[in-house]
């Protein structure tokens, strides 16, 4: 049975992912895919021999750079280790056509440019939202009753870390107030 490797944000779905394919070991990051210093990749890169068959659901679950992806396919069919996208229909095993190079090319590169376009989408539509008055911006953590007391009660003396745990706030929300008031 194949090794694969599913590189996962949080809230996506490995079950849906995994549909249908059986496999001996899976390897879920839960870091993105747009730098190869992850725990699990690492973890897969150590794991696998040859005649191994590394399986992932998409290019862009394997790295966000084409760089990065063409080198760990590279690396890993070095191995004698086969690299099977499933959502590209492309299989890698390092004696490939130069099409098949083109293609990892071609679409690594779609990948890269993807994700170089979410920043500017997410600026776009927060500057959407904002002229249209429907974005605000996340709640503060403290209402203005809560910061004075707050920064009263801590330049009384009191604990930063005890303050912290009583309002459900971290202590550097309590050290950024302490800031901003001091400021004013």
């Amino acid at each position: 049975m194949p090794a694969v490797k599913e590189f996962l944000k949080l809230d996506q779905n490995t079950v849906r992912q995994l549909d249908g394919i059986e496999v001996e070991k899976t390897f879920t990051d839960k870091a993105s895919g747009k730098d190869t210093s992850r725990p699990k990749l690492d973890e897969l890169l150590a794991f696998v021999r040859e005649g191994d068959e590394v399986i992932v659901h998409s290019m862009d679950r394997l790295a966000r750079n084409l760089d990065d992806l063409r080198q760990l396919v590279r690396s890993l069919t070095s191995k004698g280790v086969k690299v099977v996208f499933v959502k590209e229909s492309l299989t890698f095993t390092g004696d490939d056509s130069p099409m098949a190079n083109l293609l990892l090319s071609v679409m690594g590169a779609f990948a890269e440019f993807e994700r170089a376009l979410i920043p500017e989408r997410q600026r776009e539509g927060i500057a959407a939202a904002k002229a249209r008055g429907a974005y605000t911006g996340r709640a503060p953590a403290l209402t203005t009753e809560q910061v004075e007391q707050v920064c009263a009660r801590a330049e009384a003396g009191e604990s930063k870390s005890v303050l912290a745990t009583e309002f459900g706030v971290t202590r550097q929300t309590i050290y950024n107030h302490l800031r901003a008031s001091a400021a004013q």
